[in-house]
């Protein structure tokens, strides 16, 4: 039985000065990865009121609630401004589940056995590149599992994005005006691939030969018929003071070309307000970014389970709130114990629109759960918020191996300055039988190589 040992205000202190010495370790009753390694739990990590909305909110939102305009004042200091002001003033609404407690809910299996397995043998080299106590690339895992800093918070999430070795996202994106009508609609394919850090795919920590490499990552179109077959491939270097090397496929130029890499802070496509830059809130080589420091840590609401759709057949998500009823996916929140606000600023884009973000992570996962990104005269601009899950729910499952899938489910990527708003849901799969998978080494040739870019192109 746990006893409740603090109340809310302890808590802020606790958090307060945790804030104050600039340090990320994670936990208020006792470290909370040895929490975690014991049994797999983060509960014994936090008092009760950090683990039920009720107690949080002394009985004003519960389980099962749903936060609107007309309750969202209790919850303000939980959420990050933007959304907020969407609940507030444009009719989001935000259903609340009760907290996950089990790690192995809330990341991809192997990803956590590697992060408990390697937990120790990490470490920044002279360069500033995450190495093993030999020198080498990471081994897989997180390599900071109980960060002590903001550099070891981004470096973790810079070498993993998604958490499994190969992923292919069939992707459905909605591109809103701030009038809420739906201007752009698109169909499109989404890769990861680890060449190092690999937990799943043989061979593994490694794939020989391209030790050199962190990861390959492409997106293609296929819908509609005007960008049909434009497709994008970036290379990026383990070096992370490096640009990856960004490869397009134009279907009206029938060739491959070479864009610049560093101008990140563009859409891809027309009507998207969805940057390379945003891409799990760490789109850039980790040095291109510098001053990175913690500015806030504390509790949070945040969507990290329930964001798969098992009763539609494609996975599809419903939609609500905005001018036409269709600006926001329909959402389920949790009370995260313990979020961990990071700031960065970028250093190696001269022309950027940005002028710092902040980042705010899942203290447990070291998961970014929410980034809101800032102009050059240091208003909100822009924010980026996903929502995660396992892909179980009752007797229905998609697994990845022996385990259930675990992913994101839905992204808003909102233009506050223009009220344009950009909706991702990954769905089961798209036109031309392109279907989402996990750990499939086959995944390089099909989307990974200029071979590829130019085959889809071609379709």
């Amino acid at each position: 039985m746990k006893f409740l040992r603090y109340d809310r205000a302890c808590s802020r202190r606790h958090f307060l000065a945790q804030t104050a010495r600039g340090v990320a370790a994670a936990g208020v009753l006792m470290p909370l990865w040895d929490a975690i390694a014991a049994s797999g739990d983060a509960a014994a990590a936090y008092p009760e009121e950090l683990l039920s909305i009720e107690m949080y909110t002394r009985g004003r939102i519960k389980t099962g609630d749903e936060i609107t305009a007309a309750n969202v004042e209790w919850v303000k200091d939980l959420l990050e401004p933007i959304k907020y002001l969407q609940v507030r003033d444009m009719g989001r609404r935000l259903r609340v589940a009760r907290t996950t407690t089990e790690i192995l809910r809330l990341s991809p299996w192997e990803y956590v056995e590697a992060t408990l397995r390697n937990k120790g043998q990490a470490r920044f080299a002279a360069d500033g590149n995450v190495v093993t106590a030999e020198g080498r690339p990471w081994i897989g895992g997180n390599p900071f599992p109980a960060a002590q800093s903001a550099l070891e918070l981004f470096a973790g999430l810079t070498l993993s994005w998604g958490r499994h070795d190969a992923s292919f996202y069939a992707v459905k994106e909605y591109d809103l005006s701030a009038e809420g009508d739906v201007l752009f609609q698109y169909q499109a394919g989404w890769s990861e691939l680890s060449p190092v850090c690999r937990v799943s795919l043989q061979p593994r920590p490694y794939w020989p030969g391209k030790e050199d490499k962190l990861r390959y990552q492409s997106i293609f179109f296929q819908t509609p018929d005007s960008i049909k077959g434009t497709s994008f491939l970036n290379v990026w270097p383990y070096d992370q003071h490096r640009f990856p090397d960004l490869y397009g496929y134009l279907p009206a130029y029938k060739r491959i070309r070479q864009f610049p890499t560093d101008q990140r802070f563009e859409p891809l496509i027309p009507g998207s307000t969805l940057y390379l830059s945003d891409a799990w809130t760490a789109g850039d080589p980790l040095y291109t970014w510098g001053n990175y420091r913690i500015v806030g840590r504390g509790p949070m609401l945040a969507a990290v389970s329930g964001a798969w759709n098992a009763q539609h057949p494609n996975w599809e998500h419903r939609v609500h709130g905005g001018p036409k009823g269709k600006t926001f996916w329909d959402t389920t929140v949790e009370l995260v114990p313990e979020a961990i606000a990071v700031e960065a600023e970028p250093v190696k884009f001269p022309r950027a629109p940005i002028s710092r973000k902040r980042v705010w992570f899942d203290a447990r996962t070291q998961l970014p759960i929410a980034m809101v990104s800032y102009d050059r005269r240091g208003e909100a601009y822009r924010s980026f918020d996903g929502a995660y899950g396992l892909y179980e729910a009752g007797a229905k499952s998609f697994m990845d191996g022996a385990h259930p899938y675990w992913s994101w489910g839905h992204v808003h990527a909102f233009d506050i300055q223009t009220g344009r708003m950009t909706r991702l849901e990954q769905v089961r799969a798209i036109s031309g039988g392109h279907a989402t998978s996990v750990n499939d080494a086959g995944i390089y040739e099909k989307y990974l190589t200029s071979a590829a870019l130019m085959r889809l192109g071609a379709v």
